[in-house]
């Protein structure tokens, strides 16, 4: 953009400020980043080693649904996790990505088809311990399934980077005529 001013709660974000902002937001994409070290240094991602706080550590794996996961190993939360996390499923390796999200205690978190790789009961249950881990937080889901956005405040359908309706989930999945045809067909 080359004109107008971009706010959050009434202060303009711009060169000065924009970095402190950036803090404020995690970012979980459908392919996590992860690097070639344990379970407890990728949830922790960026902190030094000996600065890790497993107390929190253990809290964002739990909310992530990951901790009877990893209770389950024989190196536990020191378990390396391999290159990309070549040991993981992709289920794992989103939960890891929340699990990150949460430990970090962001403000904002866009969820970018962070759950397409789990089974619904698994992201039933990891998107409710969000939504309870984020009172107080923007969540900001993007999602092919919208059954993943039903506990959202207001659901926002695009269709060929347009907006093509809104409002709660109820109003977009009764009223909104492509939400209704694609969701009797299964797609979405």
């Amino acid at each position: 953009p080359d004109a107008g001013v971009f706010e959050v709660d009434g202060q303009a974000i711009g060169d000065i400020n924009r970095g402190g902002w950036q803090r404020h937001i995690a970012h979980v994409p459908q392919n996590i980043f992860l690097s070639d070290a344990s379970i407890k240094e990728n949830i922790a991602f960026g902190v030094a080693k000996e600065k890790i706080d497993e107390k929190r550590v253990y809290a964002a794996a739990k909310q992530a649904q990951l901790s009877e996961l990893i209770e389950g190993l024989e190196g536990r939360y020191d378990t390396l996790v391999g290159e990309q996390g070549a040991k993981l499923s992709g289920g794992q390796k989103q939960r890891i990505g929340i699990a990150r999200a949460l430990y970090n205690k962001s403000k904002i978190i866009v969820l970018d088809e962070a759950t397409s790789a789990l089974d619904y009961k698994t992201e039933h249950n990891v998107v409710q311990s969000i939504y309870d881990a984020g009172k107080g937080k923007t969540l900001i889901i993007i999602a092919h399934r919208i059954s993943t956005l039903k506990d959202c405040d207001k659901v926002i359908f695009l269709k060929d980077g347009e907006i093509y309706c809104s409002g709660t989930y109820n109003d977009v999945v009764h009223s909104c005529d492509e939400v209704k045809k694609i969701t009797k067909y299964g797609k979405l």
